[in-house]
Order: C-alpha cells, then sequence, then structure tokens
C-alpha cells in the first residue's frame, strides 16, 4: 500500500495569534484517519489569513513536500481576510468546481449561511488542494460529501493510491 502524504492548512489569524486554540486541523486528521487505510505521513501548518502565505504554503506542500493532498480550512467566508480561494485558484493549473459546489449544496442542508461560503478545491501537478470550511461539525459533513471522489481524483493527476476503509466511507472508481 502507498504511504499517503496529507497536507493540513489551517488559516485563521486568531488561532496563529494564540487567541483560541486551533480545533479544526484536529478534526481533519481524525475523519481521513477514519477514511484511509493506507499508512498517512499528516503535514500541519498553523498560518495567518494571508493571501502570500497561504500560496506559498500550498507550492512548499505541493512541491517540496509532494503531497498527494492538501486539505484547508478557514478563510472561505465573505470577509476581507477571507483569501484561500483566491490562493488556490492563484496556485493551481486546474480548478475542480464541483466540490465547491457538493460542499456548498450539503452544509445548506444545516445552515442557510452555507451560500456565503467560498470552498473550493484544485489541483497543482500531482496535488489536490480541497478547501473546507472551519467548524469541525461542517468539517466532518463537507469531507463525507465529497471524499467518495478524492482517491479517483489523486489516481487521475498521478498521485498515491488510497485505500479506503469500505466500513467507514464509500468510495468510487470505475471498473476498469
Amino acid at each position: 500500500m502507498d504511504k499517503i502524504k496529507i497536507g493540513i492548512v489551517v488559516t485563521s489569524d486568531r488561532a496563529f495569534n494564540g487567541i483560541y486554540e486551533d480545533i479544526s486541523g484536529a478534526a481533519i486528521q481524525e475523519v481521513l484517519k477514519e477514511y484511509i487505510l493506507n499508512e498517512c505521513e499528516y503535514i500541519y501548518r498553523l498560518i495567518e489569513d494571508d493571501q502570500k502565505v497561504i500560496e506559498k504554503n500550498f507550492i512548499e506542500l505541493c512541491d517540496i513536500q509532494r503531497c498527494d493532498l492538501i486539505v484547508s480550512t478557514g478563510g472561505t467566508g465573505p470577509a476581507s481576510r477571507d483569501v484561500t480561494p483566491e490562493a488556490t485558484e492563484n496556485v493551481c493549473e486546474k480548478m475542480m468546481p464541483g466540490f465547491g459546489e457538493l460542499m456548498r449544496q450539503t452544509s445548506l442542508k444545516y445552515v442557510p449561511t452555507a451560500i456565503l461560503s467560498r470552498q473550493s478545491a484544485g489541483i497543482r501537478k500531482n496535488s489536490l488542494i480541497v478547501n473546507l470550511p472551519g467548524k469541525p461539525k461542517s468539517i466532518r459533513e463537507c469531507l463525507e460529501a465529497v471524499f467518495p471522489a478524492i482517491p479517483y481524483c489523486i489516481d487521475l493527476i498521478g498521485g498515491g493510491y488510497i485505500e479506503a476503509n469500505e466500513d467507514n466511507i464509500k468510495i468510487f472508481r470505475p471498473k476498469s
């Protein structure tokens, strides 16, 4: 089984400055551990809401660390400091709008303000970057919605082969 490298990027001025503890990064890792059978190496970054800093971290995780998957949380709202989707678009060769569409559709089942969220996803080289909302409950809901397509997407871009724990999540790969 391939060892999978996963970047976790938390963009939050308040957590970065120690005003509160980051719990979103741990929530991402908890869900992914339930879904992925492979041995995973997690590379965690807690950074400020600054577009250049976000871009630099995404580029490093894709190009130098060669992560198969980068999952970010935070910075997807309408506030002026929420620039994660812009950073994602700037560093990616291809945007994958279906991820954001499905995450918003899923979140709308729970809160009407989901239309304010700007989750997105894109591809840089052999890495898939997925921008999630910031709350642990929303992270779980959105990952549950989009994860079934993530392993096959990573297959198509030349990343590691992710084996899913079918007891916890059903993924889709077309029959050969």
